[in-house]
């Protein structure tokens, strides 16, 4: 009598150092978004992740570090969209459009990273993680502002068409989450078409936010003091 074959399955492929690192980012940042820094433990991070919290404590040696670095990831990948995008225009205002777009298009698809950006903690240092971003931008959009004035004038816009863009990013992602809203990644799953709809209403904002900063920055004059 023949022996039954056994099935026997494939070892797990266990993930490099750098898949990991990446795969505990991502789980971090959803779990950041959904429950806050205060309230994120690192057990429950890698718990979240499929991992022992020696594990984690292996690739981050703190609550803080990890949030740091991911506020650092965020800006990395962010700045990285701006410039890709504005990087084809040939002029100024093309480039501010360009920009527009790309930093909505990010939000969009990036929303846990958006979320955990507006959930600033009582933390000094990651405070100033929070401020590094609005500086990369800032420095991004400054030298997009094609007027007749100095530096500091020019960065002073830029500081203001920032914090124009991200209050109404707030309200868009604000909206998206409230009930009867549709959900992106309920989309995804179901393809009932919101995601199309979704990045419709993005580049909609993009434009509207563009020609507003725009048409303010054309009237833009020297100081006279």
């Amino acid at each position: 009598m023949s022996a039954v074959p056994v099935s026997v399955s494939p070892p797990r492929r266990r993930l490099t150092a750098a898949r990991r690192r990446r795969q505990l980012i991502e789980v971090a940042l959803e779990t950041f978004a959904a429950s806050g820094y205060a309230e994120t433990t690192m057990e429950e991070i890698a718990t979240a992740a499929g991992v022992t919290k020696p594990l984690l404590y292996q690739h981050f040696a703190s609550k803080r570090a990890l949030y740091l670095e991911l506020l650092d990831d965020v800006t990395t990948r962010l700045v990285a969209a701006l410039e890709q995008a504005a990087g084809h225009e040939a002029n100024p205002r093309l480039k501010v459009e360009a920009g527009m777009r790309a930093y909505f298009r990010f939000a969009l698809e990036n929303q846990a990273a958006m979320r955990m950006l507006y959930q600033a903690p009582e933390d000094e240092e990651i405070a100033e993680g929070l401020r590094s971003i609005e500086i990369a931008i800032t420095d991004f959009l400054g030298p997009l502002i094609d007027a007749d004035i100095d530096d500091d004038h020019r960065r002073t816009l830029a500081v203001a068409v920032v914090g124009m863009t991200e209050g109404v990013t707030r309200e868009w992602l604000a909206e998206m989450q409230r009930p009867g809203s549709f959900s992106t990644k309920g989309a995804l799953a179901e393809g009932d078409g919101s995601v199309v709809g979704a990045e419709a209403e993005a580049m909609v904002l993009a434009e509207r936010v563009a020609n507003l900063a725009w048409g303010g920055l054309r009237g833009i004059r020297r100081s006279l003091s």
